[in-house]
């Protein structure tokens, strides 16, 4: 959820810079040529090559002409070597020792009757081949993935404000996360970056949404279109977009969709089993100032002292914040960083290093400006919708027992006699003054 606008005198110079759109942190942070291999696939049993792009035409192909049907193609790892292995299989022995049979027209005259031959993975065979390839592809993935990660020669254009990125890919992709809310997925769950923001990129030069794909008159319709419905982002159902993340090539016969969506009813039937060897998987949370993340909040605090001069358990305590104060504090502070201001001086500045360094020069970063500055109900949403430092806000233990009183017990009405308690109770003695009144 995006910051809100402010209100009130103190801040009426604030409303200009209203955030209208969410924003997001960058997240914890690349391309070489493909997998070599031939562009044309063979038919099986004749000479006829397709290009591996007409992959439907081949099969209707083998259908047509040689009564052939290879079952779930999709998950056919490696097309073309699937291809090439059985071909080279046909050639050396019976097509019926590897297929089963088929026959169409059964009640017809034997003239009329077919035989169809299904491929599938029933055969042991083929059941290991399919595996084969899908570990191989995953290896070869994973290898461009780690190339992709440790790419420093990264260089491209920001889709939507043509700010030119050099380095690594997740510089450019935290920036459309954050300053134009357009999240495609943490940089280290994509491969084939370059490929998938050319597709991307292809699209908007065509005047075409990228969430329901319809196409536009001109860029600023387009623009209106995706900000108003909320369409600035992809669409999970399109399958064009599915060799780009690494979740797709995990298991073998699995899309994302059947990974995420497994049936945990397993778990459930093991209660009893001993889960103390169980780690949660940590969740990173950046710093106030920089893009520096941590997965305990602890590291993040440590940090934030040595490096910022700020130390915000001191100020907690010495403040006396509550969990909510705490909420409001850190949204103000991240809207004021935002905004490339000092929230202790309100001077401005045209980037967010000179920022930093200004308020560490002056230690502007260690005092807070007056509470109504910041204690303000606006401040209850937060300046990035991924904020993960919100999620491990808490109140110290003095402050949850602060103000409670002592055992004071509380003695509930006799209701042994219904007829009584309506005459004495207390409850009765209030509605018949409310009532007189």
């Amino acid at each position: 959820m995006a910051a809100s606008c402010g209100a009130g005198g103190t801040l009426g110079r604030r409303d200009t810079e209203c955030i209208l759109e969410p924003l997001s942190l960058p997240e914890s942070p690349g391309d070489v040529a493909a997998v070599e291999s031939s562009p044309y696939v063979p038919c099986i049993f004749c000479q006829e090559c397709y290009l591996l792009a007409e992959q439907n035409q081949l099969l209707k192909h083998m259908i047509i002409e040689h009564k052939l049907v290879i079952a779930d193609v999709k998950l056919v790892a490696d097309f073309r070597r699937y291809i090439l292995y059985w071909k080279k299989r046909f050639a050396e022995q019976p097509i019926t020792d590897f297929c089963s049979v088929i026959r169409t027209n059964s009640e017809a005259s034997l003239e009329e009757q077919d035989n169809y031959f299904l491929l599938c993975d029933v055969l042991p065979e083929d059941r290991l081949l399919r595996e084969q390839l899908q570990q191989k592809r995953l290896r070869e993935i994973l290898e461009q993935q780690q190339r992709e990660r440790d790419d420093t020669s990264f260089h491209s254009m920001c889709m939507f404000c043509d700010q030119e990125f050099t380095g690594n890919r997740s510089v450019l992709l935290n920036h459309m996360a954050r300053e134009h809310a357009f999240n495609i997925g943490l940089p280290d769950n994509i491969v084939n970056c370059y490929e998938f923001l050319a597709v991307l990129q292809g699209k908007l030069d065509n005047l075409q949404c990228l969430y329901c794909e319809k196409v536009f008159r001109d860029k600023n319709t387009l623009k209106d279109h995706m900000r108003k419905k909320q369409h600035r982002r992809i669409n999970a159902k399109n399958k064009e977009y599915d060799k780009f993340y690494i979740i797709n090539y995990l298991e073998f016969g699995k899309s994302w969709e059947e990974v995420q969506s497994e049936d945990d009813r397993e778990l459930l039937d093991n209660l009893e089993e001993d889960w103390s060897d169980w780690e949660e998987h940590p969740v990173c949370a950046v710093c106030l100032f920089c893009e520096q993340q941590a997965d305990t909040t602890e590291k993040l605090y440590l940090h934030m002292q040595k490096s910022h001069g700020f130390d915000f358990p001191k100020i907690k305590s010495e403040h006396g914040l509550n969990f909510y104060q705490q909420v409001k504090l850190l949204n103000f502070i991240r809207r004021e960083i935002h905004h490339f201001r000092c929230y202790n001086c309100q001077e401005k500045f045209q980037s967010k290093g000179g920022l930093i360094s200004h308020m560490e020069e002056t230690k502007h970063v260690t005092f807070l400006p007056a509470r109504s500055t910041w204690d303000q109900p606006q401040y209850y949403f937060p300046t990035y919708e991924n904020d993960t430092l919100l999620c491990t806000l808490s109140d110290t233990e003095d402050q949850i027992t602060e103000g409670q009183s002592e055992d004071i017990p509380v003695i509930s009405e006799d209701i042994s006699n219904l007829k009584a308690l309506k005459q004495s109770s207390v409850l009765n003695q209030l509605l018949y003054k409310e009532n007189k009144s």
